[in-house]
């Protein structure tokens, strides 16, 4: 019988956004809105202490901190970012405009043309998260995103180098230094020395999230991020150690980030509780992954692995990792994840840092009706049409007449009557034809 052998002691993640954090951020951005560079600088000097001269980086700026990062830590970040791009540009291979001939002389298409500019935000904070960097600003210029603009808070007073760096390498055209709901409002809304971009990308604390549901609508965002969430599916084949590892490896993103297993082995599942309670003391980030995996971690025991996937589904989790016998029947069981990792080969790390896949996914459940940030995120499927064969344009017209008076729009059926008339002799009911004039020479 399925069981839950550790429950979450946490209330659930609220979907909704706290009054505060709504009310804060509106006045922000309102302020963003009508005061431009002024309000940015004020609030920069409020919630970071950072007030420079200019908050975009020079090149000369840029190329100093670069310089100074050790060439070993340089090739990391190229070999991540190699992963990235590799996979972006397969998945930009796969994306293909095309036009086909529906009905004889009718032709519809399709083109895929980038987004003009778009905004990333690297966090600082808790972590400077550079693998930010790769996911936001080196997808979209694989897109063909002509414009990136990439921004990231200050730290202890000053451009944090990493982050900086990773930036650059993606291929970042301008790179500001600028945290906070001030740096979403003023790539949203452009100020006098900032342009607006088109679309924002990146994760966040909740002031940033936030800032980001507000601004929706006038500048388009990856995705409203929640906590980042993790579930691991294992039957009794799994290493227990290993699923105890990889749960606190995600753990310590945040004191409100879930980490589920499911298993089919209730000895399993208390042999992860047992090697949980011994590596949490000796964790540097016990501090944030402790109350995480307290409040926040769960254990269900199933009878099968048929219930097993249909409960990781019902969960809609961010991350899936797959540490069963065998792991690729997943991809036939699941369909709601943000992304699937499967065997102990693999690991949520390696999408998070290395691998190449984007770790920009969907949390909250959203995993029912997305997916997470890629290289089509950052380009417009857009269609067109032409009629060139006249019997078609009277034909289509002839059934876009009849359709529209049905629906009682007169104005559109009147549009499909006149070709009908002027391509194929029907009558025209309601006016007449006026004649060319002709102009004489």
């Amino acid at each position: 019988m399925s069981f839950v052998l550790k429950p979450a002691a946490g209330e659930p993640t609220q979907r909704t956004s706290n009054p505060a954090v709504v009310d804060t951020v509106a006045s922000v951005i309102a302020d963003v809105r009508t005061n431009g560079d002024d309000a940015v600088r004020k609030y920069s000097q409020q919630f970071d202490g950072w007030s420079p001269k200019s908050f975009r980086l020079s090149e000369d700026e840029v190329r100093s901190i670069v310089s100074s990062i050790p060439e070993s830590t340089l090739d990391d970040l190229r070999f991540a970012q190699r992963q990235i791009r590799g996979f972006a540009q397969a998945q930009k291979d796969s994306i293909q405009d095309f036009e086909t001939e529906t009905l004889p002389g009718v032709f519809l298409g399709q083109r895929n043309i980038p987004i003009d500019a778009s905004g990333a935000y690297v966090p600082g904070g808790r972590y400077p998260l550079t693998a930010s960097a790769h996911m936001t600003v080196l997808t979209a210029k694989v897109a063909g995103v002509e414009r990136v603009a990439a921004t990231t808070p200050p730290n202890e007073g000053r451009p944090p180098q990493i982050s900086v760096a990773a930036m650059h390498l993606a291929g970042a055209d301008e790179i500001l230094v600028l945290g906070g709901v001030q740096a979403i409002a003023a790539l949203a809304l452009g100020t006098e020395t900032i342009a607006p971009v088109s679309i924002l990308t990146g994760p966040g604390n909740a002031y940033v999230a936030e800032a980001k549901r507000q601004l929706f609508g006038e500048v388009g965002i990856d995705l409203f991020a929640g906590p980042t969430e993790t579930l691991i599916v294992a039957d009794d084949y799994a290493d227990p150690f290993t699923v105890a590892v990889d749960l606190l490896s995600q753990a310590e993103h945040g004191p409100d980030s879930p980490c589920v297993l499911i298993t089919t082995s209730e000895a399993v599942g208390r042999a992860v509780l047992d090697h949980i309670d011994a590596l949490l003391p000796g964790l540097q980030t016990n501090a944030i992954a402790g109350p995480a995996w307290r409040d926040y971690g769960q254990i269900h025991v199933t009878d099968t692995l048929t219930e097993a996937y249909a409960l990781a589904d019902r969960f809609a989790s961010e991350h899936v990792q797959i540490l069963t016998e065998e792991p690729r029947q997943a991809l036939e069981s699941m369909r709601n994840y943000g992304a699937l990792f499967l065997g102990e080969g693999t690991c949520v790390p390696y999408g998070d840092k290395v691998i190449g896949t984007n770790h920009v996914l969907p949390t909250l459940g959203a995993a029912r009706y997305t997916g997470g940030l890629w290289v089509g995120k950052f380009l417009k499927t857009l269609t067109y049409q032409e009629v060139r064969d006249p019997a078609a344009s009277a034909q289509l017209g002839e059934i876009c007449g009849r359709l529209s008076r049905l629906e009682k729009f007169e104005g559109h059926a009147r549009s499909g009557d006149l070709r009908a008339a002027k391509f194929g002799g029907a009558d025209l009911l309601w006016g007449e034809i006026p004649t060319r004039a002709v102009t004489e020479q």
